[in-house]
């Protein structure tokens, strides 16, 4: 058995729905593609489709194999791409990952002049404020904030970010200014999460240490746009990046509070699998970046917007 064609006649079955209407797409026999199904599941000692006169369904096997199969087949088609790349312009389809708002406001106004550089190439963008599986999702590359856990993900810094906590001027006249971590409790605080609960605000202690403040929300936005905007009309303490408020600090919107408890910026990554790092639409996507946060600074507390914008 061929067990590379096999995985993926399997992916077209799964893809199709139907044997039949796999072997039109392929083109190949019925007999042929149910044999390949078969011999797969041989070769796994396990049942992977659940065929009934209406429909296949994949088992929990089936699904497991399905999402790898995806990814390894992707991965030859990157091998085939990096090795032909001396003769021909990167083509294809590029899946991106990024948080909601970094990626509306700083990724998608870059996309156009990127897909205008390369016409052969397609961005697939994703805006999930979660950390994805980028080898089941199939995803090339992400953006992620934070310090990176231990990993075989090859990674390129963009950025820091610095994380602030602000208010609007009325809600601070009412209820006073925090002049501690602790003063919180306090206080109306609006919290993004998509599960409302208990949340924990990290800040720099006395002595330099990291603390964690207990935060007991008044609301609760899955969406850091909605936050800023209950913000500004008075309901009460956001903790947000700061890049997203600078413009309505500036304006006297909101008020930047607890400067100096505020912990060290934050780096933001561009990360992508190792088998990626060959693929020429990858590489040129992560270049294209690096540079372009390079020139126009985002994240910084003061961002030449006009130039990032342009």
């Amino acid at each position: 058995m061929d067990q590379i064609a096999a995985m993926a006649t399997f992916v077209r079955v799964v893809e199709s729905g139907s044997l039949s209407a796999a072997a039109r797409a392929l083109p190949s026999s019925l007999t042929s593609v149910s044999r390949q199904i078969t011999a797969l599941e041989q070769h796994y000692g396990t049942q992977l489709l659940v065929r009934t006169t209406r429909r296949l369904a994949l088992t929990d096997d089936g699904r497991l194999l399905y999402d790898r199969a995806k990814s390894i087949l992707a991965e030859f088609k990157d091998i085939e791409l990096s090795l032909s790349s001396r003769h021909r312009k990167p083509a294809g389809r590029l899946r991106v990952s990024a948080p909601t708002l970094m990626g509306r406001l700083l990724i998608a106004p870059l996309l156009a002049e990127f897909l205008r550089r390369h016409p052969a190439l397609s961005v697939d963008l994703m805006l999930v404020d979660r950390a994805v599986d980028m080898v089941e999702e199939d995803i090339h590359v992400a953006l992620r904030v934070g310090h990176l856990p231990d990993s075989q993900l090859v990674a390129r810094k963009l950025a820091d970010l610095t994380m602030i906590v602000c208010a609007a001027p009325d809600y601070l006249h009412r209820r006073g200014v925090p002049q501690a971590p602790d003063d919180l409790s306090k206080h109306d605080c609006l919290v993004f999460s998509d599960a409302p609960g208990a949340a924990e605000w990290r800040f720099k202690a006395n002595g330099g240490k990291d603390c964690k403040i207990r935060i007991a929300a008044r609301l609760w936005i899955n969406s850091l746009d909605a936050l800023v905007l209950a913000a500004e009309e008075g309901a009460g303490i956001v903790r947000v990046p700061f890049w997203q408020v600078a413009a309505k600090i500036a304006a006297g919107r909101l008020q930047r509070i607890l400067a100096a408890h505020e912990r060290a910026a934050t780096p933001v990554h561009l990360v992508f699998p190792p088998s990626r790092l060959g693929s020429p639409k990858t590489r040129l996507f992560v270049d294209y970046l690096v540079d372009r946060w390079a020139g126009s600074r985002p994240l910084a507390e003061h961002p030449p917007a006009a130039e990032f914008n342009n």
